[in-house]
């Protein structure tokens, strides 16, 4: 090994391996240079009570783009519309479909037990129509389906020939989806015209749930006893028009005198209701095929 310039060349060791090349040599201990390091400004963990440097807390510069930091609008979500036209996407009205079974379970429960007169207060900040549109939904196959087989007991009673009518399906279905549909509408409307605050979405919810009971109050019309169906109806429309009625009276009593006359023509149309699904289903249109046959 020798030195020359400052390099060290690596000559043959006594192994015999050659080595060739040049290295640095090592700086003597006069030309050592002493480094200095500032001290860190850095907090050690866990911090000392006595320390006074704290760590700063990141905040992106104002003009950073925060696209990441928002919530991600999924895939499958609209274009959110403005004016008039938001009325006409599927957008506007999931909120009122954002119900679980809990909650669907809960109103139904609350629609048979009419005189407690809370279901408009629980339901002002949550109104939903899934449960109306399923328990109209229900009404329009169970009604066809029970005045069907009605119809059909009564043939066979008389030892006559039976034929499925058609007609009972799309007149359930007009008469429950015009009933939930318009009559609440026309509510909404005259509430407006007396200056009385109200929704019509919730309104829409009340009288959709109110329908409810009319399903068992169907399906025990299969009894062929003419009183017992009558008694069963009635009940059922009584039971509704006063769900109905106490609902709305506590939010409608702003309007004067005027609202004992709107609770009595809603809860007079609601017994309508009972009387005519009780005369079309269960006695004009079992006595009309009886006599064409």
């Amino acid at each position: 090994m020798m030195s020359t310039g400052g390099y060290t060349s690596i000559g043959d060791d006594n192994n015999g391996t050659d080595v060739s090349g040049t290295v640095p040599a090592v700086v003597s201990s006069a030309d050592h240079v002493a480094l200095k390091f500032k001290e860190s400004n850095l907090q050690t963990f866990p911090p000392s009570s006595d320390s006074q440097g704290k760590i700063p807390v990141f905040r992106p510069p104002s003009d950073a783009d925060d696209t990441f930091s928002k919530p991600v609008r999924g895939s499958y979500d609209e274009p959110q519309q403005s004016g008039w036209m938001h009325a006409f996407t599927v957008v506007a009205y999931k909120p009122y479909f954002d119900v679980d079974t809990a909650d669907v379970f809960e109103r139904i429960k609350a629609s048979l037990f009419p005189f407690r007169g809370t279901f408009a207060d629980k339901t002002s900040d949550n109104p939903d129509l899934y449960g109306p549109f399923w328990i109209c939904t229900t009404l329009v196959f169970v009604a066809a389906a029970i005045g069907t087989f009605v119809t059909y007991l009564a043939h066979k009673l008389q030892h006559k020939e039976w034929e499925y009518d058609i007609n009972l399906v799309t007149w359930s279905a007009g008469l429950f989806y015009g009933y939930v549909t318009f009559v609440p509408l026309g509510l909404y409307i005259v509430l407006k015209y007396f200056s009385v605050p109200s929704g019509l979405v919730q309104l829409w919810c009340l009288f959709g749930y109110s329908l409810f009971v009319f399903i068992p109050a169907l399906c025990l019309s299969i009894v062929p006893v003419e009183i017992f169906r009558w008694v069963t109806v009635c009940a059922a429309g009584f039971m509704s028009a006063t769900f109905v009625a106490l609902n709305l009276r506590t939010h409608i009593v702003s309007s004067g005198e005027r609202w004992f006359l709107i609770v009595a023509g809603i809860f007079l149309l609601q017994l309508t209701l009972a009387v005519v699904l009780k005369l079309y289903f269960f006695t004009i249109t079992v006595r009309a095929n009886l006599k064409r046959r």
